[in-house]
């Protein structure tokens, strides 16, 4: 049995740390075996992984809550832009208004810090505050469900303990009345949010092995990838909660903040069907490897979340990914063309697109689109360039964006937007070149598109924010672990190339979390190719 491992999360707070107790009926996690104990596993058949060792003191758990949360992402939803940690403010821009995340600090007037462990549990699993009202389900907490009984226990001894509490008021949701009445969602929780012991039952399926298993557990469950990526239906549910669910899980979402989440299934051309296991385990570790880099809101959750998962559990997750086949069967496979290239390096008659990207696009994306891999990302085979949807690209071109540094990529790489320097215009002829050149052949964008995009995006997100900082390795806390089995080591790293252009580190002062967010630093590109 697997019992240790260097944890992946970032290092502790120095809250002090009291007594602390099991709960009563702990469950097992979907962690991964060893070798002997799955070479006796028949395949397809329901996994009953080892039961990690239970942590012996309140730190041990908030330890181990540390690492749950990075898996979880809180602190992306719960961190305002320049906020203190988990003190709320983030604004969530929705159909029906503005929500505003809330104080999850054990401060005891703004915070959780009187909520008791039930009450704790019962909000991230079922949607219920201790008042009894329902939250708005911008809280994952149809996902949350999945969750095991230690690792909320972890959760909540965390949350009360290692983080500091922060006496912040939040500020009042900007919904309309009657849209801002609360009971409504209780009956929006009743239709679409699953019990949390169907939700278990789900979750925990007959996988040929115990990495598949702990995968989806963390893709369904904490990692609540389904909430972007899944479109959702009219009632704003999310038409598809986990891959039992059909080909709808993970087929890409509905734009969220002006950046339209692609489909992490098996799509040769719009998804994940070329990247091979070790390409998404590097873009989940640093936020960037030879396909592509994180942009929008995949930006933050790498940056405050899967960067600190350990090696095991990102390859889980990418394995599981795999799994998914492609929602759109016949789908071409991309194939390149040359005449962009020829085209652009010809110097002869060009259209009005080529002239722009000639003038501000190609010294770092390449007139190939290749891009320089981990730095510049491609644009030729890029899923998010040839999504039918063309809001992403249309938004990194207005505002720009910048790669943020990570633990195992720390550099930082800024992007420029161009709100001010070209017209609608402009804009829709070069995103109409990209999307269209070396084999691309995604639909065309209008002047239209560019202006609604412009017109959605406030002034101060047409600036690039700068780089979130990143805890330093000899910052970082390497600690016993009883949830993950040992890391595979240097997985997942990807060094700078020797040939890359120079470019600028950005700084990197030592805290976690992180005291800025990632609403305006993202880049859209995620996939690519380097050969001509």
């Amino acid at each position: 049995m697997v019992t240790s491992s260097a944890w992946g999360a970032p290092s502790a707070s120095d809250a002090p740390a009291t007594g602390t107790t099991r709960p009563e009926d702990p469950q097992t996690h979907p962690v991964q075996q060893t070798e002997s104990q799955q070479a006796a596993s028949p395949a397809a058949t329901r996994q009953e992984p080892t039961a990690p060792e239970t942590p012996r003191t309140a730190q041990d758990w908030s330890e181990r809550g540390r690492y749950v949360a990075a898996a979880a992402d809180c602190a992306a939803c719960h961190t305002a832009p320049q906020g203190a940690a988990y003190a709320g403010g983030y604004a969530f821009e929705l159909p029906i208004g503005t929500l505003y995340a809330s104080n999850i600090t054990p401060d005891k007037t703004h915070g959780i810090g009187n909520w008791t462990e039930a009450q704790f549990i019962r909000a991230v699993r079922e949607g219920i505050r201790p008042d009894g009202a329902s939250l708005y389900p911008a809280m994952p907490y149809p996902s949350y469900a999945r969750m095991t009984d230690d690792d909320l226990h972890a959760l909540y001894v965390y949350f009360m303990q290692g983080v500091q509490p922060v006496a912040q008021p939040v500020q009042a949701n900007a919904i309309p009345w009657p849209l801002s009445m609360r009971f409504p969602l209780t009956l929006w929780r009743w239709a679409f949010a699953p019990s949390p012991e169907a939700a278990r039952r789900t979750t925990t399926r007959p996988f040929a092995d115990a990495e598949l298993a702990r995968g989806a557990y963390l893709v369904e469950g904490p990692g609540h990838c389904g909430a972007c990526h899944t479109q959702r239906g009219i009632a704003m549910q999310e038409e598809a909660l986990t891959a039992q669910d059909g080909p709808r899980y993970l087929a890409g979402g509905k734009a969220v903040d002006g950046w339209t989440p692609p489909s992490l299934r098996g799509e040769p051309r719009t998804g994940l069907g070329t990247w091979s296991v070790a390409d998404i385990t590097t873009f989940l570790k640093t936020g960037r490897n030879a396909r592509g880099s994180a942009f929008g809101n995949m930006d933050s959750a790498v940056h405050h979340g899967t960067q600190y998962l350990s090696d095991a559990d990102l390859t889980a997750m990418a394995r599981y990914l795999k799994t998914l086949p492609a929602a759109t069967p016949r789908q071409a496979d991309w194939k390149r063309s040359g005449a962009a290239t020829k085209a652009l390096q010809s110097g002869g008659q060009l259209t009005s697109g080529q002239r722009v990207y000639l003038d501000n696009c190609a010294a770092c994306h390449r007139s190939n689109g290749a891009g320089y891999p981990s730095t510049f990302p491609p644009l030729a085979d890029n899923p998010v360039v040839m999504n039918p949807a063309a809001d992403s690209i249309i938004h990194i071109i207005l505002t720009g964006a910048t790669l943020q540094g990570t633990q195992s990529a720390p550099s930082a790489f800024t992007m420029p937007g161009f709100a001010g320097r070209l017209t609608d215009m402009q804009i829709a002829a070069v995103a109409t070149f990209i999307r269209h050149a070396w084999g691309n052949n995604a639909p065309a964008v209008t002047d239209v598109d560019v202006r609604h995009m412009r017109a959605r995006l406030s002034p101060a997100r047409t600036q690039v924010a700068p780089p979130s900082p990143v805890q330093p390795a000899e910052k970082r806390a390497t600690l016993p672990s009883p949830l993950q089995p040992a890391s595979s080591g240097g997985r997942g790293q990807n060094p700078e190339k020797a040939n890359q252009p120079p470019v600028e580190k950005a700084p990197q002062p030592a805290s976690f979390p992180p005291n800025s967010s990632s609403d305006t630093a993202h880049s859209p590109y995620s996939g690519g190719s380097e050969t001509e």
